[in-house]
């Protein structure tokens, strides 16, 4: 008999179907029993009034894994619904134990690294399911909105000859006689590529070797870049990246909507136009120039939080761009501005006062990768593979990278990132 899922047993009034899910709870009344199945789209009830399938099925642990055919009745205690009325019970696979975690119930009210430990089991509950169909949703809407602008998808090496960044934040590999890098990013591939088809991007991950332990950062996440030929200036970017993030909020709002409802989020509302301010600006806004005339470098965890109530204050915005960082604070291959000495065209987007987007137009000319690496005492004969493309020819380009457990973090205000991570990697986790 074909399989019915829980939430499309209504339509089924009347038939007989087959449901397949876990055994979610049970309850054992007067000679009857109910069970709560669960799959994939919801849950539906299970009336057993067999006294031998009682005794079997009750005996089992929850979790177990059950294949039910009955006859779709309408609910026996006169609330509106369906249940299914059992005729046969295949056991496909019994619990050995009962779960550690009640996964019925409405929340899991439970410590983080409890709900990591038990990562295959706790993220059964809907909750916490809920949360990565929100982020299969913002991957899709990422994906289809470069596709619509002719970006092409490609998946470029994980392992590398050199640190992308030239830093040592990196994870060493023994590779055959040699030494291998986990990769920090895609980037120069990604840029390898805008010689090849002008418009690229990629959903992977990427790793970074950074010894925090922070609500804020992971070893390893899933990294959404994006490069483009041809631009302008990064405001090119800019514009790209605003459309991208409004396909993401739309696929969210479009796939995942029970997700969004169930975890009752508050979905941003993009403005026409996102509003944009220069790096100086923020420190003058911050009041964070010292009296000396030096400039801070970057933006701390602070000055965002506080540049993010300014934005939805003054424009309504849950989104922010920083451009005009400095020089010292980018990677070598980041553009400098050719109208502010020591700044560069490279910006941040804040989301609900975090960075969630670093992104920026890119030198393009051979010669110029060569000095900027030389001024930075930068060797740059491990990065002879990546210079290739620029000696032969690479136009005005640009591009961008958002992490999507960032997104999904400050989309459904989770405070620690790894809340919004499958299977977190950070200093003390390798496992699950």
């Amino acid at each position: 008999m074909i399989r019915v899922l829980a939430s499309a047993l209504a339509g089924h009034l009347g038939e007989e179907v087959t449901l397949q899910g876990w055994l979610s709870q049970m309850r054992r009344l007067r000679g009857l029993a109910f069970l709560i199945l669960r799959d994939r789209s919801g849950t539906a009830q299970v009336v057993l009034r067999d006294p031998q399938e009682i005794e079997r099925v009750t005996a089992l642990s929850h979790e177990s894994v059950l294949a039910v055919t009955g006859l779709v009745t309408a609910r026996g205690d006169g609330r509106p619904g369906v249940e299914l009325q059992e005729l046969s019970i295949d056991i496909l696979a019994a619990a050995h134990e009962p779960p550690p975690i009640d996964l019925f119930r409405p929340a899991l009210e439970l410590p983080l690294p409890t709900l990591l430990d038990y990562a295959p089991l706790s993220l059964r509950h809907p909750r916490r399911k809920a949360i990565f169909e929100i982020a299969a949703a913002a991957a899709h809407g990422f994906r289809a909105t470069l596709r619509q602008q002719e970006f092409v998808e490609i998946h470029t090496p994980k392992l590398v000859a050199a640190a992308t960044e030239g830093g040592a934040n990196v994870f060493p590999v023994g590779y055959f006689e040699r030494t291998a890098y986990l990769a920090q990013s895609p980037q120069f591939y990604k840029q390898m590529m805008v010689g090849v088809f002008e418009r690229v991007f990629e959903v992977g991950p990427v790793f970074r070797a950074e010894p925090h332990d922070t609500p804020r950062h992971l070893n390893e996440y899933v990294s959404l870049d994006a490069e483009m030929g041809f631009v302008d200036d990064h405001r090119t970017v800019m514009a790209v990246l605003g459309a991208v993030v409004a396909g993401m909020l739309a696929a969210v709002q479009e796939q995942a909507s029970g997700a969004v409802a169930l975890l009752e989020a508050e979905l941003p509302t993009l403005p026409h136009a996102l509003p944009q301010l220069h790096f100086t600006d923020a420190q003058r806004l911050l009041h964070a120039v010292r009296q000396t005339g030096e400039e801070p470098l970057d933006l701390t965890p602070r000055d965002e939080l506080a540049l993010g109530a300014w934005a939805k204050k003054e424009f309504g915005s849950d989104f922010l761009f920083i451009e005009g960082y400095p020089e010292a604070s980018r990677p070598f291959y980041t553009h400098p501005d050719p109208e502010r000495p020591g700044y560069t065209r490279g910006f941040d987007l804040l989301f609900r006062g975090m960075e969630l987007v670093t992104g920026g137009q890119r030198l393009h000319r051979y010669q110029d990768y060569l000095d900027a690496l030389s001024r930075r005492g930068i060797d740059p004969a491990p990065f002879a593979g990546y210079l290739q493309a620029f000696r032969f020819g690479m136009p005005p380009h640009g591009g961008f990278a958002i992490g999507l457990e960032r997104f999904v973090a400050r989309l459904l205000g989770i405070q620690n990132l790894r809340e919004a991570t499958l299977f977190p990697r950070d200093r003390t986790r390798l496992d699950p």
